[in-house]
């Protein structure tokens, strides 16, 4: 009997139609054992030994491989074709000879690139042992974060209380996000006005050109400081007539972007489709698994973590066949179109993203995918399909004109594509709005060198410069991976972790750091600098990549990795949050507090006058704070500049409630809220936080009067006749029934959300799995 391990179900379903009744495929669910989550799991001082313990959920797979496989069988250990799919399956190999349940027993280990009949069968004819080196990377990998991880949470902890973990490689992301932050709130915008004009041809057409030098001397962006001068430049040009002084026209060809990698795949997804990485590998695995076309379940993608760019002969074959059908000959590039990956790293022997049979058309078998796996299989047939497609051909025009004087001298510019190319089917987006390779057709009227053309009019346009932008999923990822942080298979899991974490908010599709992750980058920055920089991870990378190769000794990158770290460790491990947060004051202070250029204290506290202001740390995480606590209770948000602390903190009173007392809307270190009255010995006031998606400046006295009111009872839930109310709290507005809390979608209203709704949250919050740390706690109670 042939026993066939793959990692999921759905993998498990579709190969198991391509081998016959002689096998039986079964599913491990991923990962089999991992490192306990407690201490002596990884000891350095024993040579780095590792002591793995079997999942709890997973004893199950582990007893079906046992029940299945007798003496004379052949276990085929069929994972993923990656550095976690390769411990996999040493990890079942491991876990069966400790069982002493191997003898007698061959074990192959087979890897395919696509779930697609000729792939399957053709690896099984080609086995192959378990690479070693790429299991000793992971290995390296896995102890070196639980290391970091497991003696730098608890120093975080320490220092930081109510922080939540620091991870090796999602502490750098978040330290690229709270860098970005600061660039945005020191970024002092600048004014600037630029000039266009209207002019007339000899033939009666108009078109536009825009100012670009003034006595031959090249304008820089900035050059126009403010209207005035825009206004002087304006007042001379219209005295001026001009002549096209030169015509340059050249055509250029424009190649297409290569077939995806997961990087990029998880970048476009985000552009085009508006699907966060994790979305985008969930679509992606099951469109790798297979789906059932006509009772036949098949993979329609290749392998969809790799970083390859790499399309083998045979689908560059394929999809010029599939180019010339649908668009002629004319269309398909006149030799095999291959591209080189700029990263080192890259495994070259892979293969991109692609349709596993581009014949398989989006429109043709898009009615056996959801839309969401049919819009993401369209992406990437087209990209895959465009790699093998003919350049672009644009004509590009460039207009010299000039003042008959010479002192000033304008450019029109047009562009037409004579030959779109790959262009006819997928253009690639870009996070940059002016990206250059999204070229659109501007076309000039007939001009001619020394036409004297008319003048019509000049307008004058005011612009600022702009901040960096805040980073997007896709920025984000391209930004890592530009770093050589990360890896294919962690991309998707870095953005996730840090918002999970509490540490960034995601609002309008741009990352923004929390007060809490503020200070814990600071507080990294201060006492573990080297190990969050960039070079340090990347060069980790490199360093793993370099154990799966071959080339280093995993225990040896332990060493070095590890040793320096624990002497860090064991310096900071005496810290207390009194000085952690006065050296994240001191770090932090320029910046939130930047000096006035009266020469006025920029720490003045605005309520007492003799209080300093500091950067303190509370529940909730970082808040601005008075010296003068607990006499002066003046407190807000980590703000930079005087005039926001200013105003942030006096009051406004809204009106009356029914019994007579003020509400009002006030901004504490933890955002705005509603409340009621005002604090006494013997009264204290109600509060209610104002919901992330609601306006402070928006909020009138019948909304406060209403936020007051909650909780809402919604109605009785039909099966238990117990009542279901919607509630605000710390994390936002929720619906309960008994002990269950459901969140209310940011889109929704807490006061509209009616009972069939309402049921609906709570049924999709009861299936959902309980995570294993809630199974511990409530084990414990």
């Amino acid at each position: 009997m042939n026993i066939v391990v793959v990692e999921s179900p759905a993998k498990a379903k579709t190969i198991n139609q391509y081998l016959g009744k002689d096998y039986k495929v079964i599913a491990s669910y991923g990962h089999i054992r991992d490192l306990p989550n407690k201490n002596g799991s990884v000891l350095p001082e024993k040579d780095f030994a590792i002591i793995y313990k079997v999942n709890s959920d997973k004893k199950k797979q582990i007893n079906e491989i046992n029940n299945s496989i007798s003496r004379g069988d052949i276990l085929w250990l069929a994972t993923d074709a990656d550095r976690e799919g390769e411990a996999i399956a040493w990890h079942i190999q491991s876990i069966l000879s400790e069982q002493d349940k191997l003898k007698g027993i061959e074990v192959k280990r087979v890897i395919f690139n696509e779930i697609t009949k000729s792939a399957i069968l053709k690896a099984f004819d080609n086995p192959k042992t378990i690479d070693l080196n790429m299991v000793n990377a992971y290995q390296a990998r896995r102890a070196l974060d639980y290391l970091m991880g497991f003696t730098l949470s608890p120093v975080l902890w320490k220092a930081l209380p109510r922080s939540k973990s620091a991870g090796r490689v999602q502490s750098v992301a978040l330290k690229l996000i709270c860098e970005r932050e600061t660039d945005i709130e020191a970024f002092n915008s600048q004014e600037y006005w630029t000039i266009e004009t209207i002019f007339k041809t000899p033939k009666n057409k108009d078109f536009i050109a825009n100012l670009y030098a003034i006595n031959k001397k090249k304008l820089e962006k900035l050059q126009i400081k403010n209207e005035t001068e825009a206004n002087n430049i304006l007042d001379q040009i219209k005295l001026k007539q001009f002549e096209i002084e030169e015509i340059n026209k050249k055509r250029v060809k424009q190649n297409p972007a290569p077939p995806f990698i997961t990087s990029t795949l998880q970048q476009e997804a985000y552009r085009k489709l508006g699907y966060s990485a994790k979305y985008t590998m969930s679509i992606a695995q099951s469109l790798y698994e297979g789906i059932d076309i006509k009772g036949e379940t098949i993979g329609l993608i290749t392998y969809m973590r790799t970083d390859s760019i790499n399309l083998s002969d045979t689908a560059i074959k394929d999809n010029k066949k599939v180019i010339e059908n649908l668009y002629g000959n004319n269309y398909v590039v006149k030799f095999n179109r291959k591209y080189k990956n700029k990263s080192k790293k890259a495994q070259e022997a892979h293969e991109a993203i692609r349709p596993t049979d581009c014949s398989k058309l989006p429109n043709q078998i898009g009615v056996f995918m959801t839309e969401s796996q049919k819009r993401l299989y369209e992406l990437i047939w087209k990209r895959t399909i465009a790699s093998q497609m003919s350049s672009a051909e644009i004509d590009q025009l460039s207009v010299n004109i000039l003042s008959t004087n010479k002192e000033f001298e304008l450019r029109a510019s047009g562009s037409t594509i004579v030959f779109d190319g790959f262009k006819k089917i997928y253009t690639e987006g870009n996070d940059e709005k002016d990206a250059a390779n999204n070229i659109k057709e501007s076309t000039l009227p007939i001009l001619n060198e020394n036409d004297h053309i008319e003048y019509i009019s000049s307008e004058k346009s005011q612009h600022f410069t702009q901040p960096p932008p805040r980073f997007t999923e896709a920025s984000l990822v391209k930004k890592l991976e530009e770093l050589g942080i990360g890896r294919p298979s962690t991309y998707a899991n870095i953005v996730s972790v840090i918002q999970e974490k509490g540490y960034v908010k995601y609002e309008k599709k741009r990352f923004i750091p929390e007060s809490k992750g503020r200070l814990v980058t600071s507080f990294l920055s201060g006492y573990f600098k080297q190990y969050i920089e960039n070079n340090f991870t990347a060069n980790l990378e490199l360093q793993l990549d370099n154990i799966s190769d071959g080339k280093n000794e995993w225990k040896h990158v332990l060493k070095e990795g590890w040793l320096p770290y624990k002497e860090a460790i064991n310096s900071a491990s005496s810290l207390r949050v009194k000085e952690v947060v006065e050296k994240i004051d001191s770090d932090l202070g320029p910046h939130f507090f930047p000096e006035k250029e009266n020469g006025e204290n920029p720490r003045k506290c605005p309520k007492c006058d003799n209080g300093n202001l500091k950067i303190q740390y509370g529940r909730f995480g970082g808040y601005i704070g008075c010296s003068n606590y607990p006499e002066c209770k003046f407190n807000t948000q980590l703000l930079v500049g005087g005039k926001d602390i200013e105003n942030t903190q006096e009051p406004i009173i809204l009106g009356e409630y029914k019994d007579n007392k003020e509400i009002s809307l006030r901004n504490g270190p933890y955002g705005p809220y509603i409340q009621l009255g005002e604090n006494s010995k013997t009264d204290k006031p109600k509060r209610v936080t104002l919901p992330k998606n609601i306006d402070p400046n928006n909020v009138t006295l019948e909304l406060a009067r209403n936020f007051l009111s909650l909780p809402r009872n919604i109605g009785s839930h039909p099966e238990t006749g117990k009542m279901i109310t919607a509630q605000i709290g710390r994390f936002g507005p929720y619906v309960k029934h008994e002990n269950i809390s459901a969140s209310i979608p940011k889109n929704e209203d807490i006061f509209e959300i009616g009972i069939n709704r309402a049921v609906d949250l709570i049924i999709q919050k009861q299936e959902k799995p309980i995570s294993k740390y809630r199974r511990f706690k409530k084990t414990k109670r």
